[in-house]
């Protein structure tokens, strides 16, 4: 399944963007969880346009600056809808280097491990604090229906993991 076709079709399913604003949301709130190059993002709008989920106009920045500006047609939206009804299963465990590494630590001095244990944790507390301040934008839980929840919901939950993850790490320093 090309995810990313979905992601690109969500973005614009919110207002017309430019390749290079479609990147920047990859490193804005959906990069909390989601991630695309534009080696990815380009090719993808590509593919989008040619099966007629996409559309773009070409507007003139200055004297000859040229960009496309894209926008979701009636059968991207149908199609992103699809996408978004879709029950899925469970997707297998993602891969984690560092829990790799760490079924393999014996092969460490314990002061190595305990190194790498403690960097990995200021990782995920340096997250954790970054994930509050984007939780500081919300008062409350805001409604289902309303365009925020999605956003939140996601935030809360990134927030749950870096939370046990710092637990998890801290039972071990």
């Amino acid at each position: 399944m090309r995810t990313l076709k979905y992601a690109i079709l969500g973005l614009l399913n919110k207002e017309p963007m430019t390749g290079y604003d479609i990147a920047k949301e990859f490193s804005k709130d959906l990069g909390e969880f989601w991630n695309a190059k534009h080696s990815q993002i380009y090719p993808e709008l590509k593919k989008l346009n040619t099966e007629g989920l996409i559309t773009y106009e070409i507007q003139i920045s200055g004297e000859i600056l040229e960009k496309k500006m894209y926008s979701i047609t009636e059968n991207g939206k149908e199609a992103f809808l699809q996408w978004l009804k879709k029950e899925e299963p469970i997707e297998p465990t993602p891969k984690d280097v560092f829990r790799l590494r760490m079924y393999f630590s014996n092969h460490l001095d314990v002061s190595t491990r305990l190194h790498l244990l403690e960097h990995h944790l200021h990782q995920h507390q340096d997250r954790l604090e970054h994930l509050r301040k984007n939780m500081e934008r919300y008062e409350s839980i805001p409604p289902l229906e309303s365009e925020h929840f999605g956003d939140y919901l996601v935030l809360d939950g990134a927030i749950l993991r870096e939370t046990v993850t710092i637990q998890w790490l801290e039972n071990y320093i």
